[in-house]
């Protein structure tokens, strides 16, 4: 189904593949592949990945016939909280990979979701990641939105994109804050030397906005709220590193010296809220904290 687009002011300059891979919410790759397939045109005109863009030009994208998907259906228990014949939200485990790649070949939430959903699931994400349209890290828990077909994905890919679809988390920081709420607003691109990290940087790098507030204090560690404004790859973890104050148990962007019995970071996604995007209706879902959180929170108190 073809869709068209209206490119913003912003838009103006903007490397092809760079940029839609962020309006369509799609991975750069399957952007740069869809431009070299001529599924992308502008105007008429077929698009080069490294073509600029110019602002107010219309976009037109026809996403290919949805491929076999290349992922095996695994019968894995889901925690699915909300489930209709578009979407379905789930309450992700700690520890569990969303989708497959080098590395985790199967064992994933989409294998698990193949196996739920017989009948398929949205195709622009591609073979390897059908139905998502936003992702949480590995050791991230919490509540993610899976579309069942493209009508649905292109919807949510829209709020996201709009920044209308609430999405909050909660975390144990390392530290405490300056302020007790408060926004950071650095923007985030790959990291300038190890390539498989991401950091605030200017260079290649997209505006990403976190809102943050205070709920608990310990002796070295601070209870968090955070709302995301913007949906970077790794936005929390980078922008409270970003801070001094990075995510308890992330060996990643805190450093190799953590508490232990954390395995991962202890970040959990709590809170989204959207307008479902056949129906119009406004659905909102919180997720209680998981046992290693609210485990990890008593140790906490009983230090004050």
């Amino acid at each position: 189904m073809e869709t068209k687009l209206i490119l913003p002011p912003e838009a103006e300059g903007e490397r092809a593949d760079r940029y839609l891979a962020e309006a369509l919410s799609i991975t750069r790759a399957t952007a740069q592949r869809w431009l070299e397939q001529g599924l992308i045109t502008v105007e008429g005109r077929a698009l080069t990945k490294s073509a600029r863009l110019s602002a107010y030009a219309e976009i037109s994208v026809t996403p290919p016939e949805l491929q076999p998907c290349e992922a095996v259906p695994q019968n894995i228990p889901l925690n699915i909280v909300y489930e209709d014949d578009d979407l379905l939200v789930v309450n992700k485990e700690k520890g569990m990979v969303v989708h497959p790649a080098a590395g985790n070949p199967d064992g994933t939430l989409v294998n698990a979701l193949l196996a739920h959903c017989p009948q398929g699931l949205s195709g622009i994400g591609g073979v390897l990641r059908p139905g998502i349209v936003h992702r949480i890290d590995k050791d991230t828990s919490g509540l993610l939105i899976v579309a069942k077909n493209d009508r649905a994905h292109q919807g949510l890919a829209e709020q996201i994109k709009e920044h209308s679809f609430t999405r909050e988390y909660e975390a144990v920081l390392v530290g405490h804050l300056k302020q007790s709420e408060g926004t950071v607003d650095a923007p985030i691109g790959r990291h300038p030397v190890d390539r498989k990290k991401m950091a605030v940087t200017v260079k290649n790098s997209k505006p990403a906005v976190t809102h943050y507030r205070v709920l608990e204090e310990y002796p070295g560690y601070s209870y968090v709220r955070l709302r995301l404004e913007t949906g970077r790859t790794h936005q929390i973890r980078v922008h409270m590193a970003y801070l001094g104050h990075p995510v308890a148990g992330d060996t990643v962007y805190g450093g190799a010296k953590q508490p232990t019995e954390l395995q991962g970071q202890c970040l959990h996604a709590r809170h989204i809220g959207f307008v479902h995007p056949v129906s119009g209706e406004w659905l909102e879902f919180e997720s209680e904290l998981p046992a290693y959180f609210e485990n990890y929170l008593k140790k906490l108190r009983k230090t004050l």
